[in-house]
């Protein structure tokens, strides 16, 4: 007995502890590959953590700031290899909507997500997550794109006090055209166009093969470094050539500004606020935020939850989802001891982490090694860093965003028989997001819950018109069904001339509930009023089971659709299934007391 119980206690252990499971088989070629995978994410995730600092409208150290300690969380706890966790578009433009710029209201929301999530976690209601269905987070994902994107036009022109809000910023933007700074500009389009070479050049890139000689494999090498890393080496061309005007005396751009150095002092959330006017106490924090509270959270899990499940089934290994809300949970609660900003997993550092062969979790020690992303935010390239790099850094999160869905799929699938349903909360999503996020995906998320509820209360009833009327739901059952069931079998039945008999095939539904029973009740009154029959076929256990608690009169049930059109056409002959145990056969009289 006791090697058993040290057998379960070792297995709940390595469930808790995914990081005991592959540790003991680590090997020095899976650290090579993880040091490539691990130095190629830090490559990327310097220059991202500065403009999602920018897009969440906070100081760029707290980019930084939010950029490493998903790594060390996930190395103990994460299930997935490939996922990375730290700051992105999405959660940078949710906090911006709910944190006023403010950063101790955001480092409160990243630790007010982690407990949410952690709760979520141990009560076992991460189910909630499905009533967010895919159109109303691509059109979520697509106003992100749109917003972030065009965010980016007034740090091109070089325009300044530009509001938030899209259709304000339209509004400023071209009121204030004639402000552009040239030189901003100028840059700002140089840096594009090189991002979008590299790009190209990247996607073009011909697979290694052995055969290749190794002068070719050490250009491929460099070549594939290269286009991987555009987005540090952009920005720090951007960084330098900004320096080198802030040398001579001149600076025509406008400058990011200096950067705290070292890291962030270990302290406790900032649970008050004291500004010029007032003093904001823990609930005037958590009423300000509002909605974010929730929305936050939610889309925190949906998008990590969907980074990892999609690089699972490409790279055929599967992850435990309870898992994963409790790295991401964790990650947020401990972050903001060291004000970190909300964080989630991230679709472009996961697929260069994907791309550059990792094979486990431990290449997050090379990209979130202690202080190793803060530190390189020092020196004269960061610190004079012009803000056209925010637009070439932006190059990595627009055009994934608005291509993508949540799992790396097409934004809005091609095939006809889904558009008709899937394009009304998605565009519901999409146009509501451009005023206001939190309206965008609960008006989105109510419009589709109205969709599921539509389909639930009403569901497809296919009817065959034989000698007897057979009628079949193409699903279960419930409360808001009945009506429909009543109004299809009144209709074509009861109220023909003369009155027929009916079959109610019930071979697809698998439950009913108590409202259901006694509206068949009725029903089977009616046609016994006006001396038809109302017969039942495919009743599966669960359903006879309702049925023969509640004593209906007169309901007769057979086994196939063949012998009860037999019986209710030519009369008495085949007999059907009473509800009384004694026509019922033994077997399921057994069946049903059990």
């Amino acid at each position: 007995m006791a090697p058993m119980t040290c057998c379960c206690s070792l297995v709940t252990l390595r469930r808790w502890l995914p990081v005991l499971a592959w540790l003991p088989n680590y090997s020095l070629q899976w650290l090579k590959m993880d040091f490539i995978a691990g130095l190629s994410v830090t490559l990327t995730v310097i220059p991202q953590a500065l403009a999602y600092a920018e897009v969440a409208g906070l100081p760029p150290q707290f980019g930084l700031y939010s950029a490493f300690m998903g790594c060390f969380v996930y190395l103990f706890l994460g299930t997935s290899r490939d996922v990375t966790l730290g700051p992105t578009a999405i959660m940078s433009l949710l906090v911006a909507s709910y944190t006023f710029h403010e950063p101790a209201y955001a480092v409160l929301l990243a630790f007010l997500s982690g407990c949410i999530q952690l709760a979520l976690r141990f009560l076992g209601l991460g189910f909630l997550l499905d009533f967010i269905s895919c159109p109303v987070i691509r059109g979520f994902t697509s106003a992100a794109a749109v917003t972030i994107g065009f965010g980016q036009v007034k740090n091109l022109l070089g325009l300044q006090h530009v509001p938030r809000q899209l259709f304000l910023q339209v509004y400023h933007i071209f009121r204030n055209i004639g402000d552009t700074r040239v030189g901003d500009a100028a840059l700002g389009l140089v840096c594009a166009l090189l991002l979008l070479l590299l790009r190209l050049l990247r996607a073009r890139l011909p697979p290694v093969h052995r055969e290749m000689a190794l002068g070719a494999r050490l250009s491929h090498g460099l070549l594939w470094t290269v286009t991987t890393a555009r987005n540090a080496l952009v920005v720090s061309f951007a960084a330098l050539f900004a320096y080198s005007f802030e040398v001579t005396g001149y600076q025509p751009f406008v400058l990011t500004g200096k950067i705290v150095e070292g890291l962030p002092s270990l302290q406790t959330p900032p649970f008050s606020l004291a500004t010029a006017n007032r003093t904001a106490s823990f609930t005037d924090m958590v009423q300000d935020m509002g909605a974010g509270l929730v929305v936050v959270p939610l889309m925190g899990l949906l998008e990590s939850i969907a980074v990892a499940k999609s690089f699972a089934s490409q790279n055929n290994y599967r992850i435990d989802a309870n898992q994963e809300l409790l790295s991401i949970g964790l990650t947020n609660v401990l972050g903001s001891f060291l004000s970190s900003f909300p964080v989630t997993g991230s679709f472009g550092r996961t697929a260069v982490n994907a791309q550059s062969g990792v094979c486990t979790p431990a290449g997050g020690l090379v990209t979130g090694r202690p202080g190793g992303c803060h530190h390189h935010g020092r020196g004269p390239p960061v610190r004079h860093q012009d803000r056209q790099g925010a637009l070439a850094r932006e190059e990595y999160v627009v055009p994934p965003l608005s291509a993508r869905g949540p799992r790396g799929s097409p934004a809005i699938s091609s095939e006809p028989q889904w558009l008709g349903l899937d394009l009304l909360p998605l565009c519901v999503t999409f146009l509501l997001c451009l005023w206001e996020v939190q309206y965008g995906i609960l008006a989105g998320t109510l419009v589709s819950m109205l969709l599921l509820l539509h389909s639930v209360a009403r569901p497809e009833m296919q009817v065959s018109e034989r000698p007897v009327l057979v009628l079949q739901p193409a699903s279960g059952l419930y409360f808001p069904t009945i009506e429909a069931l009543r109004e299809a079998l009144v209709s074509r039945a009861l109220q023909a001339s003369p009155p027929r008999c009916a079959i109610l095939d019930c071979s697809h539904v698998c439950h009913v509930d108590y409202t259901v029973v006694l509206g068949l009740g009725e029903l089977l009154g009616d046609f016994r009023r006006q001396g038809v029959t109302l017969a039942f076929v495919g009743l599966q256990g669960p359903v006879l089971r309702g049925l023969l608690s509640t004593d209906l009169k007169g309901v007769q049930h057979f086994p196939t659709l063949e012998e009860a059109e037999k019986c209710l056409s030519e009369g008495p002959g085949t007999q059907p299934y009473s509800c009384s145990d004694d026509s019922v056969p033994e077997h399921r009289v057994a069946l049903l007391k059990a």
